[in-house]
């Protein structure tokens, strides 16, 4: 064991991740409480409204990315030869994916009534998103295992944007600027994003457009468009349906509470990229013990989570008025119902990781896609009857069936849909954790 820590490419990919893990935990850390103070100040219609431009972008903000993103990091380190051909030709895929969305959103627009500081909040927004054409640079730096550099060019970023957001809340700005603050933050980035490149590699191969490369991208990254999109749906469908089937304050209350129980979502994350690895190690030892740590992680997952779900529940109330002020209060209820989510976000986490280690894969765009129906059907029946409320336990609902259901409808699934189940039980999963 000594000797496989001591290995120098397990350093190296373990500095790696150590890098990105870091990054986020500081991202999220400074987001979050940036993120609050302003929607301190907005309050929660314009919170709201500004909430709703963000979610109804991302619906389509797949369409951007073309699925390039993962291909893209796979080609790299295949043909490390041709990546100024891949990078550039991937940065153009992007810029016309950009096009392909904005073109998109323009039409779906024309048959949806919007007024005219919607209109404008959501055009800024996706104006950000050609920007985000130069994060190849971060997926070159990835295939390289050299993100330390992508992480402290992400980390002036963040404090240089949040400074700003600050500021644009002590001078009393108007909603507009927030907007054009998450647009700079796409800016910002890809300028520092080609800066980088320039200093660590050369100047950004703008022409060496490459046609083979170009089929080669997007055939291999046109379903994952489809898939990104199901996910999309998935996550931010409900504040999009909020706004439509009730107000945009009551999207600004349900934001505020959603934004404290996604921060938590690192969580599982990050146990898995330390966890797994001993998982697919045991596969490749021992089918029993390779099983058995399967249902340990499934059982850390479950009650790791209960752990947190349960203290947030019973001071829901005191916690929003603590970060959001009285203005906020009906976030609580809110929180206490969506903290759960954890659970079935946190099974799904393990669960795809299963998925992949099985190279059944294809399933995760079977079960997101139910996923997706249920989450509209519920959203559809239970926001009249309970109102932002009734948009949480949707989403309950949604990832739930994700998390059991959605396993137990194919053969070569069901098995695992059984350790889920299992692991329910306290006391079993107890004596299989600390035994």
């Amino acid at each position: 064991m000594i000797q496989f820590l001591s290995n120098k490419g397990f350093r190296k990919y373990f500095a790696n991740t150590s890098w990105l893990l870091g990054e986020r935990v500081f991202r999220m850390t400074i987001s979050l409480f940036v993120g609050i103070y302003v929607a301190r100040y907005l309050g929660p219609e314009r919170f709201g409204l500004l909430s709703y431009a963000l979610s109804f972008v991302w619906l389509f903000s797949s369409l951007a990315s073309l699925g390039l993103n993962d291909i893209l990091v796979r080609e790299l380190v295949n043909q490390p030869e041709n990546s100024q051909n891949l990078i550039a030709t991937a940065l153009w895929l992007k810029v016309c994916g950009f096009g392909l969305m904005g073109l998109t959103v323009t039409v779906v627009l024309i048959f949806k009534s919007e007024d005219q500081l919607t209109l404008l909040l959501i055009s800024i927004i996706i104006l950000g998103f050609l920007f985000q054409a130069t994060n190849v640079v971060e997926f070159y730096f990835q295939a390289k295992v050299q993100s330390k550099f992508i992480v402290r060019t992400q980390v002036v970023q963040l404090l240089i944007t949040s400074i700003f957001k600050i500021y644009l809340v002590w001078s009393k700005a108007s909603l507009l600027w927030f907007a054009l603050a998450l647009m700079l933050d796409q800016a910002l980035i890809a300028i520092l994003f080609l800066y980088l490149y320039k200093w660590k590699v050369k100047k950004f191969p703008f022409l060496y457009f490459n046609w083979e490369k170009t089929k080669l991208l997007i055939r291999d990254g046109w379903p994952l468009i489809f898939t990104g999109m199901v996910v999309l749906v998935y996550m931010k469908i409900d504040q999009v349906m909020l706004k439509e089937m009730l107000n945009t304050k009551a999207v600004g209350v349900y934001a505020a509470a959603v934004r404290l129980c996604e921060t938590l979502y690192f969580i599982p994350t990050a146990l898995m990229a330390s966890l797994f690895p001993a998982v697919v190690y045991a596969r490749k030892k021992s089918e029993k013990m390779y099983e058995q740590r399967i249902q340990k992680l499934y059982d850390l997952m479950v009650w790791g989570s209960v752990i947190i779900a349960i203290p947030t529940t019973l001071v829901s109330n005191w916690i929003i008025l603590l970060l959001y002020g009285s203005d906020f209060q009906e976030a609580a209820d809110v929180l206490r119902i969506y903290i759960w989510a954890l659970v079935f976000v946190s099974l799904g986490v393990a669960s795809s990781k299963w998925l992949v280690a099985e190279n059944l894969q294809h399933y995760s765009f079977y079960i997101t896609t139910l996923g997706a129906i249920v989450n509209v059907g519920c959203n559809l029946w239970l926001i009249p009857i309970h109102g932002i409320k009734g948009a949480a336990i949707a989403t309950l609902l949604a990832q739930g069936t994700v998390s059991f259901l959605g396993l137990s409808f194919f053969g070569k699934t069901r098995k695992n849909c059984w350790k889920v189940i299992n692991s329910l039980n306290a006391y079993g999963a107890y004596k299989r954790i600390f035994h």
